[in-house]
């Protein structure tokens, strides 16, 4: 059983940095991409990152493209989402999740961490 949990949320000053985990367990995710996600108070979730976890190739979406890095350690089975320049428009529960390779899909997601960026 997959399970994703993410940690490192609160809240940070505009212009601040942080770093969000998402530790996943319950299988080896050599063939498997993690992606980052957000979703703000009545607005729809949005897709921030990915990373495939063999090769480390990394993708972003253009809102927090030269602001965000997504990061994996294959020793602790972790992905890392770094976050600087924050906006308080960054404000949102950040989800991680998981997908095989082959599928679109995103089948498998954490509980989501509260990131609060203050003005």
């Amino acid at each position: 059983q997959v399970q994703l949990v993410e940690s490192g949320g609160g809240l940070v000053q505009a212009g601040g940095s942080m770093r969000l985990s998402c530790a996943a367990s319950g299988r080896t995710f050599s063939s498997y991409v993690m992606g980052w996600f957000r979703q703000a108070p009545g607005k729809e979730r949005e897709f921030l990152a990915h990373i495939v976890w063999s090769g480390g190739e990394t993708s972003y979406a253009d809102s927090v493209k030269g602001r965000f890095t997504i990061s994996r350690d294959n020793a602790k089975n972790t992905v890392y989402l770094q976050m600087s320049s924050l906006k308080p428009e960054d404000t949102a529960v950040y989800y991680c999740a998981g997908r095989v390779i082959s599928r679109g899909r995103y089948d498998y997601w954490g509980q989501g961490t509260q990131v609060t960026v203050s003005s």
